[in-house]
């Protein structure tokens, strides 16, 4: 899980040229291949969805002609807010990897927890901490240029 991991901090780099909050986000098919990816577009689009898995769910319900994502992994760098815990709920996502924790907003185990809240009708598998200190370093960097 790693790799795709990987994959997602590189394609963050789309959202720090547009000066959005680098976070990145790719799906996979149940064969473990990237299907979809997304990187935060708020910025870039001016519009307040736009979060790197909003932007990767989109393309991957294109890419397989249907909104339920039943078979496929999230895997993104950053821990998804409530907006996309939910989407990734509705769109029947089974599991979410991800590598920083958000404690600020995050949805799927700090703040909230969302995706395995036993009261919701769609629970979701949560893998955490994968290359933590490298997502970490990612998002920290970018904020230290920020301020």
């Amino acid at each position: 899980m790693k790799s795709p991991l990987k994959f997602s901090n590189f394609s963050r780099f789309g959202a720090v040229a547009s000066g959005d909050v680098p976070v990145g986000a790719v799906i996979l098919n149940s064969k473990g291949e990237i299907v979809a990816m997304g990187n935060n577009q708020r910025e870039l689009l001016r519009d307040p969805i736009a979060h790197a898995e909003m932007v990767a769910i989109r393309a991957a319900a294109r890419s397989f002609g249907s909104w339920r994502l039943e078979e496929c992994t999230l895997v993104v760098t950053l821990e998804p807010c409530a907006m996309c815990a939910g989407a990734i709920m509705q769109s029947r996502i089974p599991r979410v990897v991800f590598g920083a924790w958000d404690e600020k907003a995050g949805a799927a185990g700090s703040v909230w927890d969302l995706l395995r809240d036993p009261r919701s009708l769609y629970k979701v598998e949560v893998i955490a901490d994968v290359l933590k200190d490298e997502c970490a370093s990612l998002l920290q960097e970018f904020f230290s240029k920020q301020r």
